[in-house]
């Protein structure tokens, strides 16, 4: 009551009391209870605190008044202060050696009282007393993160002064062990990650697996602070991270380092100032063999990838486990833009594939049909007569594909027209050779590419079509004979070959009635003495027609021997022609003897026996 009424004199006479009876030797002395209870559950020592009187309760102290009385509730007085917000007198409790290590009933220390109740001298004081700052809340927070996911700064660098673990590792998620670091960075919370980086936390390790290895990928994923960071675009996160000495090329699990990630997640700010950081090695593959500057292209992130080439001027050439850079992977992708990007930035639009066959992003464009990444390569000063390993041009290689335009470019840019490659091929023989109507056409009619020229096997371009002709064979020809009325069908290749015999020996029967309808020679024999009479056949029907859709003489044959036996001519062997396919015979061969009104010979002339039977059957013979 002395107390509750503010009267400060009754207080001293009642402790005096206490003290006088103390002393006495007459056991009847009455003897002042301090730690009575009134109705409100409070000792004379918490009403004097209550009430400001605090010298008072320095002398109830004096007196013998408990300064760790429990309440009912399970509070001393120290708890009482903190939750009142009563600063003085949880100051005056610890200066007093109140116990800071007394629980309440919810679990809860003295010290995360204050920091949930924001007192923060009182927080300092019983930190100074040695308080344990590592024992966690019934979450599992300790109280540095409870200061700051308050946002009480103020608190937390008291903490931090006072020696509080700013890494603290404990359970996180699927049981894993995390860092605060690690949190505040999921929780995209900055203020608190940067907080943690400035008071020296770990800024390197990663999460890592319980003790009985519990955690799902997040417990193995290998990724750092700073990989967490550019992924969820915390830039001033990691900004703070690369001031505070962050390592800028630790490689997670998938061996990415922090710039990969960042690339990946196409942050600009994060990859620039990771570029810029003076310690990155950009050179750093991942499990995948991919590069920085290759994720940046493979996210097509042109903005990172010439800021990686500022820093890495040979970052485009790198190549990968095929030998290829960035460029010739463009190329071969079709992808316009980026080759459009590295030419300008530079690339060498020169350079081969580091593998067998060594071929330039001209070549990979032919390869591709594009004719828009051709010309762009060509207007980039690609050279356009480069060869490949078995001695090609970029036209010997659009020429063997249905690429007439991407010819008529080459032509347009120069290229050497009369190159043979390494069969002795031109361009010619082998669009020939593919049946390819509509780059023969470009080739004949936008160059002067020899067209009669011979390969390393004897062979012009109409030698190859006799032999390789497709359907489209016989278009091919006439157009042969559109552009030069005067070839020459009767030559033949190294084994003696003439095109009207390799088509029938092909037993192309649309080309070979295109060639004789022509005029060429039809008997012609070969090295081997092999002609289309006596080449073996399952039927000679399409000899036949091809003799009876003769409307003209055809032009005589000439050598030393019969066409049909073989008879060597002398003096008594006399040389004869068949009149009407113009075979070179001897007597014995050409004895019959029929006209030929079809070629106004009205009169009976020499013919050989397969003629006769043509002209006296029909073509159906």
């Amino acid at each position: 009551m002395a107390i509750v009424h503010n009267h400060p004199d009754v207080v001293s006479v009642i402790l005096e009391q206490k003290a006088n009876a103390l002393h006495a030797t007459n056991n009847l002395q009455i003897i002042p209870d301090f730690s009575l209870l009134d109705s409100m559950d409070q000792t004379a020592l918490g009403l004097a605190l209550w009430t400001g009187m605090h010298t008072i309760a320095a002398q109830l102290l004096g007196s013998g008044a408990s300064i760790n009385n429990t309440m009912s509730n399970g509070q001393t007085l120290l708890h009482m202060a903190i939750h009142r917000q009563d600063s003085k007198s949880a100051l005056f409790l610890l200066e007093h050696q109140a116990d800071i290590n007394v629980r309440t009933q919810e679990g809860e220390t003295a010290l995360q009282l204050a920091i949930s109740n924001r007192l923060p001298l009182v927080v300092d004081a019983i930190c100074t007393r040695g308080a344990d700052m590592s024992v966690v809340d019934k979450r599992g927070h300790p109280p540095l993160w409870l200061a700051l996911e308050n946002g009480l700064e103020d608190i937390a660098s008291t903490l931090v002064r006072h020696g509080c673990d700013a890494t603290s590792w404990s359970s996180g998620p699927s049981g894993c062990q995390q860092t605060l670091l690690h949190r505040a960075v999921d929780e995209n919370n900055e203020v608190t990650a940067c907080f943690l980086i400035r008071s020296g936390c770990d800024v390197n390790s990663p999460r890592r697996p319980g003790p009985n290895g519990e955690g799902g990928e997040e417990a193995r994923d290998g990724q750092s602070p700073l990989h967490l960071a550019g992924s969820w675009g915390l830039e001033e996160v990691v900004q703070c991270l690369l001031e505070f000495g962050a390592n800028v090329n630790t490689q997670d699990a998938e061996g990415r380092a922090s710039i990969h990630v960042a690339i990946s997640s196409q942050h600009s700010v994060i990859i620039q100032l990771l570029i810029s950081h003076p310690d990155i090695r950009l050179n750093v593959r991942d499990r995948q063999g991919m590069t920085p500057f290759a994720c940046a292209m493979t996210h097509k992130n042109n903005k990172a990838a010439e800021a990686i080439l500022k820093r890495e001027p040979g970052a485009a050439e790198q190549v990968d486990n095929k030998g290829r850079n960035f460029l010739h992977v463009a190329v071969q992708n079709s992808d316009i833009e980026s080759v459009l990007f590295l030419i300008s930035v530079q690339a060498n639009v020169n350079s081969r594939v580091q593998d067998a066959a060594k071929q330039t992003p001209l070549h990979l464009a032919v390869h591709a049909a594009s004719e828009m990444i051709v010309r762009n390569l060509l207007l980039a000063g690609a050279k356009v007569n480069e060869l490949t390993k078995h001695r090609q041009t970029a036209l010997h290689l659009a020429a063997q594909q249905d690429l007439a335009t991407i010819c008529s470019v080459l032509l347009e840019n120069g290229v050497d027209f009369t190159a043979v490659d390494e069969n002795g091929n031109n361009a010619l023989h082998l669009a020939v050779m593919q049946g390819r109507l509509n780059n023969v056409r470009a080739l004949l009619t936008e160059s002067n590419i020899d067209a009669e020229a011979f390969n390393l096997r004897g062979q012009s371009p109409m030698h190859v079509l006799g032999q390789y002709g497709k359907e489209n064979a016989a278009a091919i020809f006439e157009l042969f004979l559109e552009c030069m009325p005067e070839y020459p069908l009767d030559k033949v290749d190294n084994e003696g070959n003439t095109v009207l015999l390799l088509a029938y020996m092909k037993g192309n029967a649309n080309l070979c009635r295109a060639i004789v309808r022509s005029g060429a020679r039809m008997g012609l024999n070969n090295n081997q003495g092999i002609n289309i009479f006596n080449y073996q056949v399952a039927t000679k029907q399409l000899l036949f027609r091809l003799l009876d859709m003769l409307s003209k003489e055809p032009p005589w044959c000439d050598g030393s021997n019969c066409y049909e036996c073989a008879a060597k001519f002398g003096v008594t062997t006399r040389k004869h022609h068949c009149r009407h396919c113009g075979r070179l015979l001897c007597h014995k061969c050409s004895i019959k003897e029929i006209p030929i009104i079809k070629f106004d010979l009205n009169k009976p002339v020499r013919v050989c026996d397969v003629c006769f039977d043509v002209l006296t059957l029909g073509g159906v013979s």
